[in-house]
């Protein structure tokens, strides 16, 4: 059973999943703080060390079938279609992948031309999550994106041509972004036929360029009640349009789930590639060094530049808590009991109460879940759920 297709049931074959970081960009977003450099000077030692912890790696999963790859980054669309291709064909190569995998590129609109674009569908991508983030001209040149509002739009005209499987990214919040500019944002996606949307609030990360500006007053502080309303506008639009909440940041119509981010939510084992990508077998966390050139020294002398966490019981268990609150899924408290031991449940019992008095959680067919109330909430209710120690 495909718990992609099949909403009802979360839980799939047991598989692995792939994740590709590509750390460079054109320039850089004023709100971003993931691993990136706009400089390209050590791109092809770059996709060759890729290529090669690609294969040092090969053992982590257990000899897991992949069955999703996913290019993220920085900016994976940056890459020529042959570099894209050399990776793919070095995991094909060293893993054994499904017979149907989601094989997804993150893309942004400047980088996707109709030549890009008819290229990229003759590879084995299959699906595009592309960075759009808003669809007026103000908003983009605020956050510094690279792309116009005329790009966007012409990008995902071609880009529906090629790929019925495609993502786009939205964020609420921005300063000034009112909300009819809002509705206006989400009924642009919908004219192309997007079945699937992500959408995030306008965050202020330490040490970024947008926190700096805010600072100095030359950019509005974000307004968190206002994000919060635009998170419920576009909710209720586009679930009125047969868009599935899936998750508290994605919406997906039916079939069209994210199967790679769907699989860290529940739970699954990925192993992340690339300086700064984070990996998990279900026992431990791990994590590459986030520095370009000393992660390029280091695979060349066959030597992994990662650092590693082993989880306690209390750690699976919290993870747990942070992710299943996330979904439409839930938490199964028979999993609590079957995993961790009636302790926990017990203790998710008790610390839960509260919630679900305030109707921010609810307690349904024998998984505990946010509300619609409680959704935008989830991540501070979730840290609140959390076992900190067994006394």
């Amino acid at each position: 059973m495909d718990f992609l297709r099949d909403n009802s049931s979360p839980l799939g074959r047991l598989g692995g999943a792939l994740y590709i970081h590509i750390p460079f960009c054109k320039q850089a977003c004023f709100y971003c703080d993931f691993h990136f450099s706009t400089s390209l000077r050590n791109r092809d030692e770059m996709i060759s060390c890729i290529i090669k912890e690609i294969e040092l790696r090969k053992n982590e999963l257990n000899n897991a079938i992949i069955e999703t790859i996913y290019f993220g980054g920085g900016t994976p669309s940056l890459l020529s279609i042959s570099e894209i291709n050399s990776i793919i064909e070095a995991v094909y190569q060293f893993y054994e992948v499904d017979l149907s995998p989601e094989i997804t590129l993150e893309a942004n609109p400047d980088d996707l031309s109709k030549e890009k674009i008819l290229e990229i569908s003759q590879s084995k991508i299959n699906r595009l999550s592309i960075g759009i983030q808003s669809f007026f001209e103000h908003d983009l040149q605020l956050m510094n994106r690279a792309h116009s509002s005329i790009e966007a739009k012409k990008c995902l005209e071609i880009a529906t041509q090629y790929f019925e499987n495609i993502s786009i990214d939205l964020i609420y919040g921005i300063p000034d972004l009112t909300n009819e500019q809002w509705i206006k944002n989400i009924k642009t996606a919908f004219s192309f036929g997007i079945p699937h949307i992500s959408s995030y609030a306008l965050t202020v990360e330490p040490k970024t360029a947008l926190e700096s500006f805010i600072k100095k007053g030359i950019i509005k502080n974000v307004d968190d009640e206002k994000a919060q309303k635009q998170f419920y506008i576009l909710k209720e639009i586009l679930e009125e349009n047969q868009f599935i909440h899936y998750e508290t940041s994605n919406f997906g119509k039916d079939g069209f789930f994210s199967k790679n981010n769907a699989g860290y939510w529940l739970g699954k084992s990925y192993l992340g590639i690339g300086p700064s990508a984070h990996s998990f077998d279900g026992n431990q966390r791990s994590w590459n060094i986030r520095n370009n050139a000393k992660y390029i020294k280091s695979i060349q002398q066959d030597l992994l530049p990662i650092e590693r966490e082993i989880l306690t019981t209390i750690d699976k268990y919290n993870e747990y808590i942070m992710t299943g609150l996330r979904t439409i899924w839930g938490v199964s408290i028979d999993k609590i009991k079957q995993n961790f031991g009636e302790k926990y449940a017990s203790y998710l019992a008790i610390q839960s109460q509260k919630y679900i008095e305030d109707e921010l959680l609810i307690f349904e067919n024998g998984n505990l879940k946010t509300t619609k109330k409680g959704l935008f909430l989830s991540d501070g209710i979730a840290s609140d759920l959390f076992m900190l120690n067994l006394s």
